[in-house]
């Protein structure tokens, strides 16, 4: 048939130059210790930074959450699919992050993906016609999707490059502004300068939307992500956090002024159109904000913090040029760039082959020619774990 043999063609293609994607089979639980495809391996490749996906009080409030609410939800939030699970925890994540947004609601989606697109589609569509967004080069493709979703002018500025929105916005027109941002830059692992951005969205009249996701529950003295980490408080600011990560479970939220969630819930497609999330998985979130928030969350994130030293002095040793490259990162995912595709998988397999398995992350999800791999640390990880990759990657990279 021609049209396989066309999308076999562009398949070859795509191994020709090692950027075909493969799935690999976990048998256990999301763990730094874990079974893939049968083999014992651990890993250094998940987004559960707090180590909470298997924590005992999370499995026990999900298990309760099935036995109060079963399986499915049975509908969109609008028609009957809106539980008293996903009410209580709509509130409680507006309780939680009430110190750093005005007048706080939420929103909660099934994923950060689907957030993403309902939240600037829908703030997008108050104008219609005369809005304009402005988004950060490096954003999630979650973002880039939201911004095509909303149809509007777009204007891209450079990675962290402050002066260059200022211009931008300076010189824009449109009766709604929408600076759309990461917090924590997923491939690079670094901030964005939320302080600075905010200033200028007061400055202009423009909306400014935080995708948080690698920040919420982490960042912060109290886990409430980007907007503590930075001590941000204003009603500009629209908030976006996934609960697949820190949090250790699923789905996302969205958080600002109780104005902008209400238009959402008329206008976001995203929202509107889908059906809700089970809602023992909302019971079970409760219990993990209620560990983000205590002493027992406090310590993981003192953990994480203190693995991410650990593994950036194991991986810059001094005393002669290394040629890979560990980009400057406070947050838990650590990218060493090593260049080459050919070269990077090379080097993931033979982690994969002493039992490390580190995601191996090739163009177009990075500039080709920056091929790397993207360490992820976790409050369940232990200095010895984080011991055995740095001595194993070191050893790759003398030999080669």
């Amino acid at each position: 048939m021609i049209l396989l043999d066309h999308l076999q063609a562009e398949m070859d293609k795509l191994d020709i130059q090692n950027l075909r994607r493969r799935r690999r089979v976990t048998d256990t639980v999301c763990a730094p210790r874990t079974q893939v495809d049968g083999k014992p391996m651990l890993a250094f490749c998940s987004n559960d930074y707090l180590g909470l996906a298997a924590h005992p009080k999370v499995v026990a409030a999900l298990q309760e959450g099935a036995a109060l609410y079963a399986a499915g939800s049975g509908g969109s939030h609008l028609i009957g699919g809106h539980s008293r699970a996903h009410a209580i925890l709509e509130d409680r994540l507006a309780e939680f992050m009430s110190p750093h947004l005005e007048s706080a609601r939420a929103l909660y989606f099934c994923t950060g993906y689907m957030a993403n697109l309902a939240v600037i589609s829908a703030l997008a569509s108050a104008s219609k016609a005369d809005t304009e967004i402005f988004s950060e080069a490096l954003n999630h493709a979650s973002l880039i999707d939201g911004i095509r979703l909303a149809r509007a002018k777009v204007k891209v500025f450079a990675h962290g490059d402050v002066a260059a929105l200022d211009l931008l916005l300076r010189a824009s027109t449109a009766a709604t502004k929408l600076v759309v941002t990461d917090s924590v830059f997923s491939m690079d692992g670094d901030l964005a300068p939320l302080a600075q951005l905010l200033a200028l969205c007061e400055k202009y009249g423009a909306w400014l939307m935080v995708d948080d996701a690698h920040g919420f529950g982490l960042l912060g003295e109290n886990g409430r992500g980007a907007l503590e980490h930075f001590a941000l408080q204003s009603p500009h600011l629209v908030y976006m956090g996934t609960l697949s990560k820190a949090a250790g479970i699923s789905g996302a939220f969205v958080a600002a002024h109780a104005t902008v969630i209400d238009w959402m819930v008329q206008t976001a497609r995203p929202y509107i159109y889908t059906t809700a999330a089970p809602p023992a998985l909302a019971h079970a979130l409760l219990t993990s904000l209620d560990l983000i928030q205590s002493a027992e969350g406090s310590a993981r994130r003192a953990q994480v913090h203190s693995l991410i030293a650990q593994l950036q002095e194991g991986l810059q040793r001094q005393g002669r040029s290394k040629p890979w490259q560990l980009l400057p990162s406070a947050t838990a995912i650590q990218p060493l760039v090593i260049g080459d595709n050919a070269t990077t998988m090379r080097i993931a397999a033979a982690l994969y082959e002493q039992g490390l398995w580190v995601g191996a992350i090739r163009p177009p999800t990075v500039p080709a020619g920056t091929a790397r791999l993207r360490i992820t640390l976790s409050g369940s990880h232990t200095v010895d774990e984080v011991v055995q990759l740095v001595m194993a990657i070191n050893r790759l990279e003398d030999q080669l």
